[in-house]
């Protein structure tokens, strides 16, 4: 199979389970691309990481981002192509407790924050930053989505509670780097 169609190249692009093709520029398609971008970013935290812990959360979590991607990449209702629309795993609140987890986790060894910090640190630090407001911007594009379309409300949940699992895990890195947290102080 190659990896260009050329179907794409009048601005239009195909959803799961209609048969129409919708404009690139579309809520729905700006948002699951947002959350590739995401998922793109934590593939660089990745490259940067050293922490085997570390690691396997995220990957966790860019195989929650697949899932979400699909979901959104998928209408909702009965398909009008006549065929079914696979089944892609959905997010769930036990993937949101699970966030809750390793927040918590986190928590217990950082210091408790009294001040805002400035994102920065050691490279993976500063790229789960970068992350961390990539998750903030998803967030607010699956908000504006289900202002006008039905998607599974767990998401915003689950990407509310990435962006405090990223902004903790940037904390961690730096505290196990030996890096204090730059506080701002207006």
């Amino acid at each position: 199979m190659k990896i260009y169609t050329k179907k794409g190249d009048d601005g239009r692009t195909g959803l799961l389970g209609i048969s129409s093709r919708v404009s690139k520029s579309s809520a729905r398609v700006s948002t699951y691309g947002d959350v590739d971008e995401l998922n793109s970013v934590l593939g660089v935290v990745r490259s940067e990481n050293r922490n085997s812990k570390l690691d396997e959360i995220l990957e966790k979590v860019q195989r929650d981002l697949f899932s979400i991607g699909s979901e959104l990449a998928t209408l909702t209702g009965p398909s009008d192509l006549g065929k079914r629309i696979p089944a892609f795993p959905r997010i769930t609140i036990n993937d949101v407790q699970r966030l809750e987890h390793d927040i918590d986790r986190a928590e217990e060894i950082l210091i408790p924050l009294t001040k805002f910090i400035l994102p920065g640190g050691t490279k993976a630090a500063s790229f789960l930053h970068v992350a961390r407001s990539v998750c903030r911007r998803v967030e607010r594009g699956v908000v504006a989505l289900g202002e006008n379309d039905t998607i599974n409300p767990v998401i915003q949940a689950y990407l509310n509670r990435l962006s405090d699992l990223l902004f903790v895990l940037a904390r961690e890195s730096n505290s196990e780097a030996g890096i204090r947290d730059n506080q701002w102080a207006p």
